[in-house]
């Protein structure tokens, strides 16, 4: 199947009625969400559109990840802390590969771009991300050239 054109802002109108879905009932607490090639279908849009809008979901502990059984709304009652903002979540993994070894002094960082793709987030959360990592002293840009590791 090939990718198919999805209208910008898309994503936050399926997270707007899957959430109306779960607050009225139509999915209860701990029931398994469609497939995301089922919620693909019933939207018509591609499948990072439909992946956005269930992270979002995700990230809000209105749905959880079960290996093997797929997406399941949060059990009512359920508590969850706040997830830590997107730019952190990546910075936290960047850090963790530079100080784990598998960046090294002189490795050259995903750009804002692949880390938007990767990510599923905006230009600007994967430039806070960065700043954090510079901002710490781990990372260095060369205008032009791109970030690199210290």
């Amino acid at each position: 199947m090939g990718s198919r054109a999805t209208p910008w802002g898309a994503y936050k109108t399926i997270t707007d009625v899957l959430r109306r879905r779960i607050a009225e009932g139509g999915f209860p607490s701990e029931a398994r969400l469609p497939s995301e090639a089922a919620l693909r279908a019933e939207f018509g849009v591609a499948r990072n559109t439909i992946r956005r809008a269930l992270a979002d979901l995700e990230n809000e502990g209105l749905l959880v990840s079960m290996p093997g059984r797929g997406r399941v709304v949060a059990a009512a009652g359920e508590t969850r802390s706040a997830p830590a903002p997107a730019f952190r979540r990546i910075s936290v993994e960047l850090r963790a590969a530079i100080e784990g070894g598998e960046l090294h002094h002189g490795d050259v960082l995903p750009s804002e771009a692949t880390l938007t793709e990767r990510y599923g987030v905006s230009r600007w959360t994967a430039r806070q991300a960065l700043t954090e990592l510079e901002t710490a002293g781990l990372i260095e840009t060369r205008h032009g050239k791109g970030r690199f590791v210290k």
